[in-house]
C-alpha cells in the first residue's frame, strides 16, 4: 500500500480569527483561505484570544494551547502574556512548518514580531499577505505613522527573503510602489465560500427600494458620501430603506452621518443596525434588494461576493477588484468623480431627472450623480427586471467561485 504523503504545514499568524467576526475582511479572507484549501494542507492558526476591540476572551475556548478548529485546521488563541517573542519562536520550532504566513503589514504583534521571529529561525519560508494595507487608500488613513515604517521597513530590508501574497495585479505594483520593485510578489487572488448559498427571491414592487450597507462606519468604506447621495435625491415617488451593518469605528464621522440622515425626507429611512455575524452576512442581505456599497478601495471585497452569491446586485465604487458588473447585468460599479454628462455609459435613463446638490455637484448642466441615477432606478425598477439581475448577480459569483485557477494560483504560492 502506497505511504501518504504528510500534508505540507502552513503556520499562520493573524490578529483576529474565527470565532471573531468585527475585523471584517480579513478574518473572513483567513477563514475562506483555510476551509477551501484544508483538504490539501495542515494549517496552524496563531491569533489573539479576544475578538476586535474586546477585552474579554471568547467563551469556551481554552487560550494558550492548540484547539481543534476543524479537519486539518488548529488555533492557538493566544492570550496578552504569549503575544511575544518567546511563545512565537516555540512555536515556530514546535511546528516547524513548511512555510510561515503572515497576515497584514503593520500590526506589531502579529505581522512584524512574527516576522522578524521566523526570520532568525531560519523558517523555510515566509510570506506576507499585504492585505490590502498597502494601496494608496489605505495608507492614507493615519499616514504619517504608516510612511514612516514603510521608510524604516525599506531601510533595515525588512521583507529580505519574504515572498509577499498580492490577490491581484493592483496589488502587486501597491506593493512595489510602497516597498521598491526588488520585493518579491506571487499573485493568488482571495478565497470564496466554498458553498454558495441557496437563493431566496425577494418582492420588488416600483417605488420600493430596500438597500444594505455591511460595513464598518468609517471614511474609507465613504459611509457619508453614500448617505449624501440619498440626501441629494431631493423628490422620489416611493420609499427607500437603507439599513448599516457595521461598526461604529469614529464617533466625529459618525456624527456628520447623523446630520445628513436627520435631513433625509419621510420616505427614505436610514437606521444603524449594528453588527451582524459572519456566518449570517449572506441571509442578511438576502432581505435586501441592493448592496450599496460606495468604498474608497477594497482590496477584495468579501461582502461584494456575498452579496453577489446571494443573488443581489451590487452598487459600489470602481476602487475594487468587481469591475465591469454592468455588462453582465450584476450590478453597476461607478467612479466617485462621475457626474452628469457620463452617465450614459451606465444605462440609466433617468439621471438627467435626478437632482444631488449635496455631492458637490453644481450648475444646470451638471446637477446630476450617476449615484443617484442608479439609486432611481433601482427605486423604479418592478420584479420582472429587477429579477434579472438578481440572476446576473448570482452568474457572476458562480463564474468566480467556481474557477478552477484559484486554487492552481496558491498551489504555486505555498509550494
Amino acid at each position: 500500500m502506497k505511504k501518504q504523503t504528510p500534508k505540507r504545514k502552513i503556520l499562520i499568524f493573524i490578529d483576529w480569527f474565527l470565532p471573531g467576526y468585527k475585523a471584517g475582511g480579513p478574518v473572513r479572507s483567513m477563514a475562506n483561505m483555510v476551509e477551501y484549501l484544508k483538504d490539501d494542507y495542515a494549517f496552524y492558526i496563531v491569533t489573539r484570544n479576544t475578538d476586535y476591540t474586546e477585552t474579554t476572551p471568547y467563551t469556551g475556548i481554552e487560550s494558550n494551547t492548540w484547539v481543534d478548529f476543524s479537519p486539518h485546521v488548529k488555533v492557538f488563541y493566544a492570550d496578552e502574556a504569549h503575544q511575544d517573542k518567546k511563545n512565537y519562536r516555540n512555536l515556530i520550532r514546535e511546528m516547524n512548518p513548511n512555510a510561515v504566513y503572515i497576515n497584514g503589514v503593520y500590526s506589531w504583534k502579529f505581522s512584524i514580531l512574527p516576522l522578524m521571529v521566523a526570520k532568525k529561525a531560519g523558517a523555510h519560508q515566509v510570506i506576507v499577505a499585504a492585505r490590502g494595507m498597502l494601496a494608496a487608500s489605505a495608507i492614507d488613513v493615519k499616514e504619517g505613522k504608516k510612511k514612516l515604517f514603510l521608510r524604516l521597513a525599506r531601510l533595515a530590508d525588512l521583507y529580505k527573503n519574504t515572498v509577499f501574497h498580492a490577490t491581484n495585479e493592483k496589488e502587486k505594483q501597491d506593493i512595489k510602489d510602497s516597498l521598491g520593485k526588488n520585493i518579491r510578489i506571487k499573485i493568488a487572488d482571495n478565497l470564496p465560500k466554498s458553498k454558495l448559498p441557496a437563493i431566496k427571491p425577494i418582492a420588488k414592487q416600483r417605488g420600493n427600494l430596500r438597500l444594505v450597507s455591511l460595513a464598518r462606519i468609517a471614511p474609507e468604506k465613504n459611509t457619508l458620501f453614500a448617505l449624501e447621495q440619498l440626501a441629494g435625491l431631493g423628490h422620489v415617488a416611493g420609499n427607500i430603506t437603507f439599513h448599516l451593518y457595521g461598526q461604529v469605528y469614529n464617533e466625529s464621522y459618525w456624527q456628520q452621518c447623523q446630520t445628513v440622515m436627520a435631513q433625509l425626507p419621510d420616505n427614505i429611512q436610514v437606521e444603524h443596525m449594528g453588527t451582524v455575524d459572519a456566518d449570517l452576512v449572506g441571509e442578511t442581505i438576502q432581505q435586501y434588494h441592493a448592496l450599496y456599497l460606495p468604498t474608497r478601495g477594497e482590496n477584495f471585497g468579501h461582502v461584494i461576493l456575498e452579496s453577489l452569491s446571494a443573488g443581489r446586485p451590487v452598487l459600489i465604487s470602481d476602487q475594487t477588484p468587481w469591475r465591469g458588473l454592468i455588462n453582465e447585468k450584476a450590478g453597476w460599479d461607478i467612479s466617485l468623480e462621475l457626474k452628469s454628462g457620463k452617465v450614459d455609459e451606465l444605462n440609466v435613463e433617468s439621471a438627467s431627472r435626478v437632482q444631488c446638490p449635496m455631492s458637490g455637484v453644481r450648475g444646470p448642466e451638471s446637477e446630476s450623480s450617476a449615484w443617484c441615477a442608479v439609486i432611481r432606478t433601482l427605486l423604479e425598477m418592478e420584479r420582472e427586471e429587477f429579477d434579472s439581475w438578481c440572476t446576473g448577480a448570482r452568474n457572476r459569483a458562480e463564474a468566480f467561485v467556481y474557477n478552477p485557477a484559484l486554487k492552481e494560483a496558491y498551489r504555486k504560492l505555498f509550494d
